[in-house]
């Protein structure tokens, strides 16, 4: 009894070391494995908004959602309410403190944006130019240069930590960065497909039908 508790022991340790001593991929590696793996994705996000400082100028939690192609949901929970949903043709933007809804055709529109990373299809040298960047802890980070000058962002910063994407940065024109932090992320769960479907509540202004 003793001899198989030892030998079941040091099987354990052997497998520890080799799990231990197994490469971790570069954020490079482990980006392009997202966007052909992963097909549906959903995680708890806050969000901060940085000025050209890198001061905080605004914070906000909330939960998203993604299944490729082009659907996404994200839902803000604070400092307001507001949900923004793409149904795989149109963009909806509904804010519930205003009771108002604005939507816009999707129509290619994603290409060279976080949403296309995140919710996109096709290669994404197509889309970007990809390097990757040092970073502090046990990040991975990599850094994409949209290849559309009218992607309304100059970079996007993407961090991996054991090969799961952990943060993503978006970098504006005039030096913004909005940053989320992902947590509870789920890589291709089953996601009920009315998650990525609006419909404007009764009485609720839409602009841009």
């Amino acid at each position: 009894m003793t001899r198989r508790f030892i030998g079941a022991g040091l099987l354990a340790l052997a497998l520890s070391q080799l799990a231990a001593a197994a490469p971790v991929p570069s954020a490079a590696d482990s980006l392009r494995r997202f966007f052909s793996e992963v097909h549906t994705y959903t995680a708890y996000f806050d969000q901060v908004v940085l000025d050209d400082a890198n001061k905080p100028v605004q914070q906000s939690v909330g939960r998203m959602w993604f299944a490729r192609p082009d659907k996404f949901r994200w839902n803000y929970e604070t400092p307001y309410k507001q949900q923004i949903v793409g149904d795989g043709e149109r963009i909806w933007v509904y804010d519930e403190e205003l009771q108002q809804a604005s939507v816009r055709p999707m129509s290619g529109g994603l290409a060279g944006t976080p949403a296309q990373l995140l919710a996109g299809k096709g290669r994404l040298e197509d889309q970007f130019t990809i390097k990757e960047l040092d970073a502090p802890g046990t990040l991975q980070m990599v850094q994409l240069v949209p290849r559309r000058k009218d992607s309304g962002f100059d970079q996007v910063r993407v961090g991996f930590e054991q090969g799961r994407i952990r943060v993503l940065e978006m970098v504006d024109p005039l030096g913004q960065t909005t940053r989320y932090t992902l947590k509870s992320g789920l890589e291709n769960g089953t996601i009920d497909a009315a998650r990525f479907k609006f419909v404007p509540p009764k009485g609720v202004d839409v602009v841009g039908e």
